[in-house]
């Protein structure tokens, strides 16, 4: 007995051994595990004590929390470990670009946030979508491509006219968010009157005159319908995916179907549907009330076979932030809306890494011979 206690004592651990445990944790979202898809860096051995950084695919990861605690109880479960330190990180991954439209250097993904029509809060859930991605770590940028009706300065609280440099325009940054709209460079209650190849211009320079710098994500807030920009803006650049907002009566979920099928037309992935105004929650009792309806936009994911990205409740607080240029995710982060966009941004940052990890095929993994 004694014999075998000293043997157990004299166990080396190493990070082949590290390594091969943490195999057997995978990601619930990309199917594969943790060392295949090289999130585990810089494992550091000291005794029983093993450290190492666990690199997301990005910071929006909404089961960071239970990768975390399987892959130190996965660790803790090998002979002589007695400590495990964890550093939770993440890189967003970029995925290899469509070959005959040039990226924008330094923005890894694009991502389109869209609806059939107008009044369904698409420029909220644009908004609130990266804020909440800002907020989480991510490096973020969100462009209003709405000529007609720029509503993203008011939502984010900006006037400021954009500086220059060079024959670059440096965007203003809100919320910790560089923003750019047509409504700052021409501000007050004029009218913008521009026929089609006008706007396929104004979407090029907003895309490729302003410095944009490093972007993990660039939210684009484009107009109602299907039109010139859309089309534009598939055409130009490599876009992520789309986020398709509705509410849940049929007068509105008729008009996101068209705006998928536009989207399908152009091989633009659809990264799913967000149900925005989905119910009201009495605050005296919490009885919902389903003023548009009831379950209209997840009936729509389930029919297109996407992903349902959240429902958010409407709420007077949605409606005064957007006015007051504090977007609900900034001014009241603990209320229940903003919960529920971050979950949204959540789902959405994970159908991004996802997209991108099939584009790549697979991610390099550790030389254990270095």
């Amino acid at each position: 007995m004694t014999e075998l206690t000293e043997m157990t004592e004299t166990i080396e651990i190493t990070e082949e051994m590290v390594l091969g445990a943490l195999r057997a944790v995978k990601d619930p979202d990309l199917h594969k595990d943790i060392v295949t898809l090289n999130m585990i860096r810089d494992i550091k051995i000291c005794g029983g004590v093993i450290g190492f950084r666990f690199v997301l695919t990005t910071p929006a990861c909404p089961v960071r929390d239970q990768l975390k605690f399987e892959a130190e109880k996965t660790v803790m479960a090998i002979a002589g470990v007695e400590r495990v330190e964890v550093k939770m990180d993440a890189e967003v991954p970029k995925a290899r670009g469509v070959i005959d439209k040039a990226d924008i250097e330094g923005i890894k993904h694009i991502i389109a946030v869209s609806s059939g029509k107008g009044g369904v809060g698409k420029s909220t859930v644009a908004v609130n979508l990266a804020c909440s991605l800002s907020q989480m770590g991510a490096r973020v940028g969100i462009l209003d491509t709405d000529v007609y009706g720029p509503n993203v300065p008011i939502m984010m609280g900006g006037n400021d006219m954009p500086m220059a440099k060079g024959n670059l325009i440096i965007p203003p940054v809100y919320h910790g968010v560089k923003t750019m709209s047509i409504g700052l460079l021409n501000p007050g209650d004029k009218a913008v009157v521009w026929r089609g190849p006008m706007l396929h211009s104004a979407v090029n320079q907003f895309l490729r005159q302003v410095e944009w710098g490093e972007l993990d994500y660039l939210v684009v807030d484009m107009p109602p319908g299907t039109g010139d920009v859309q089309l534009s803006l598939a055409q130009m650049v490599s876009i992520a995916g789309a986020v398709l907002v509705t509410t849940p009566q049929e007068v509105a979920l008729g008009d996101v179907r068209k705006a998928y099928n536009m989207f399908d037309q152009l091989h633009v992935p659809i990264l799913g549907i967000v149900e925005n105004m989905s119910y009201f929650e009495c605050p005296n009792d919490g009885e919902k009330f389903y003023i548009f309806g009831n379950g209209g936009g997840e009936a729509l994911a389930e029919r297109y076979e996407v992903p349902f990205l959240g429902a958010v409740p409407i709420a007077i607080s949605i409606r005064e932030g957007g006015d007051l240029g504090v977007p609900i995710v900034i001014g009241q982060p603990e209320s229940a809306q903003a919960k529920a966009f971050v979950n949204v941004a959540q789902n959405v940052a994970a159908q991004v890494s996802i997209a991108a990890i099939k584009a790549n095929k697979a991610l390099p993994v550790l030389n254990l011979k270095k």
